[in-house]
């Protein structure tokens, strides 16, 4: 069942509905409902494997209402404007490449803003379980741990902070020991300390966007 946000800052009529999905089996159709222009699946359709945390979604959708309240969307609608806000810069293409929905996406998120006193919590949850074949899971931090590609966000982002530290002493990937040096001091990071830094270096860089 979609989850339903509520925002700082933002008019309480503004609500965000928000849902999860694993295992999803027809984002073909999905994708070509966007590029179809069909008003019924107007939603932020985002890859899961490409967000870090609830924070660095709701930082995008913030943005993009915000823009949208303030009449400065730069791209089709509010829906598209969160995944725009996603990046780093200015490409839009660049950005539903990289954070929309593909052919290839097995792990979904759905954000849905109540831009209409029609859209409700109910509606969009009874749309997405007739038209998204997958399954719903949990919306939050750990669950979307799980599902982030790290070194594909890092990648994306052009973020080089080292993996986390595991029992193991390597990374979840087999590197190398996972280390920050400092001239002879050498800090272990552990997954948590690694997470915030990494959530806290992409909000900055989604912040910066448009600003050089």
């Amino acid at each position: 069942m979609a989850q339903t946000i509520h925002l700082a800052h933002m008019p309480p009529e503004l609500a965000l509905y928000v849902s999860l999905y694993t295992d999803v089996e027809n984002a073909p159709f999905l994708k070509q409902q966007l590029l179809a222009g069909n008003a019924e699946f107007e939603y932020a359709f985002i890859d899961a494997s490409m967000i870090l945390s609830t924070t660095h979604v709701l930082a995008a959708a913030f943005r993009a209402m915000n823009d949208y309240l303030n009449d400065r969307l730069k791209s089709h609608n509010i829906h598209s404007e969160i995944v725009f806000s996603l990046s780093p810069n200015n490409n839009i293409g660049e950005a539903f490449r990289r954070f929309g929905i593909s052919d290839s996406t097995r792990n979904l998120l759905v954000v849905k803003v109540s831009t209409d006193p029609q859209v409700t919590q109910a509606t969009v949850a009874q749309h997405l379980s007739t038209h998204v074949k997958g399954r719903e899971i949990p919306f939050d931090d750990v669950t979307l741990r799980g599902l982030s590609d790290v070194e594909r966000i890092r990648k994306v982002y052009k973020i080089s902070l080292p993996p986390p530290h595991s029992s193991s002493g390597k990374n979840h990937k087999g590197g190398r020991d996972d280390v920050v040096t400092n001239g002879d001091k050498v800090t272990i990071l552990d997954s948590t300390t690694f997470s915030s830094n990494l959530v806290r270096q992409v909000l900055g860089l989604m912040a910066l966007r448009g600003a050089t």
